[in-house]
């Protein structure tokens, strides 16, 4: 007989044909353990051996098991939701995809789920957080684009708010963090053009109010200072302009006299822009210029003429933040909590 509308729903939610919902004792029933340690297990207690969860788990997924969210808001307080504050127009075009599979990655089995609020650096960056901590909707922070004085890491850490920064600030009080060494990059992007031949060495930075703003630009000023070569950076707009902006900047230096011979692309939006702008004032990539980009996608494997680039690897920042969090959510100290990630270069 088929299933009625109202059983498929049910046993899309997680309850099999005779309308029963997988529980805890049913989980404990099938893997031999304890209640008590099932559900340990699927918070993810690092005091529960590593094979019992993965046994606990796999069992979970097999027959379907979903935790009753609000029965465990009332007994622990916690929401088991994670906030990922996102700001969806980067200059990495697979940003999205690689930073939220590392951090689902991590969280399944532990019973979390994320929830995305978009965030824009142009507007209040405090309202979704403040909206997060009056309405208690999430038991920990994830958030990128990170400011060198950032309100958001101030009011979490005045809050004691679990929380992890896709960057660094200058702070003096210790935060959980991960980033990935920007300076060394410019740095060694600018190296290798120099390597190459090349003399005026152009790069369109972030807004000034970001922290690697500031890795960027001492990195890149460092090597071409010591290089004593020219370089420009490129003004009136900044990673977050619109592409077509971009675009039109990189266009009007390249008709103008000694245009860049080197671009440093700090993601893969502008470094395609700086291709086109090449491309369309009769420049061959690899001739007349040579372009390093930072890359977080296989994109430019199927681009010609080829490119030099450098990895960031999203989807190890996204795991590396939620382990972060997890182990901050769990009492660890916030001074033992960061990671810097160094460039994998592929040049």
């Amino acid at each position: 007989m088929p299933l009625t509308t109202t059983q498929g729903r049910n046993l899309a939610m997680g309850e099999d044909i005779q309308g029963e919902k997988p529980t805890l004792r049913t989980l404990s029933q099938e893997t031999g353990f304890a209640v008590a340690t099932v559900s340990r297990a699927l918070a993810g207690d690092p005091r529960i051996a590593a094979t019992t969860r993965e046994t606990v788990t796999a069992a979970a997924n097999r027959l379907g098991y979903v935790p009753d969210r609000a029965a465990r808001r009332l007994r622990t307080g916690r929401t088991q939701v994670i906030s990922l504050l996102l700001n969806t127009q980067h200059e990495f075009l697979g940003f999205t995809h690689e930073f939220l599979s590392g951090i689902t990655e991590v969280l399944a089995g532990t019973g979390y789920s994320v929830t995305v609020v978009p965030d824009s650096p142009g507007e209040d960056r405090l309202a979704p957080v403040r909206t997060i901590l009056r309405n208690n909707l999430a038991d920990g922070i994830l958030f990128t684009r990170t400011e060198a004085f950032d309100p958001r890491v101030r009011l979490l850490m005045e809050a004691d708010f679990p929380f992890v920064s896709h960057g660094r600030t200058e702070f003096t009080t210790p935060h959980p963090w991960v980033d990935y060494d920007n300076e060394a990059f410019a740095r060694q992007a600018v190296q290798h053009l120099v390597a190459k031949g090349r003399r005026r060495i152009s790069l369109v930075l972030p807004g000034d109010q970001f922290t690697f703003t500031q890795h960027l630009r001492y990195g890149f000023l460092s090597a071409v200072r010591t290089a004593g070569i020219d370089h420009e950076i490129v003004p009136g707009v900044t990673l977050d302009s619109p592409p077509p902006a971009i675009a039109a900047a990189l266009m009007q230096r390249r008709h103008a006299p000694n245009p860049p011979d080197g671009y440093v692309c700090v993601g893969e939006v502008t470094a395609l822009l700086a291709l086109a702008a090449l491309t369309d004032t009769g420049a061959v990539q690899g001739v007349d210029a040579d372009i390093v980009a930072k890359r977080a996608s296989p994109i430019f494997d199927n681009v010609r003429p080829r490119i030099d680039t450098v990895f960031e690897d999203l989807r190890a920042t996204g795991r590396a933040m939620a382990e972060m969090l997890l182990r901050r959510m769990n009492g660890e100290p916030q001074e033992r909590l960061n990671r810097l990630f160094m460039p994998e270069t592929d040049v």
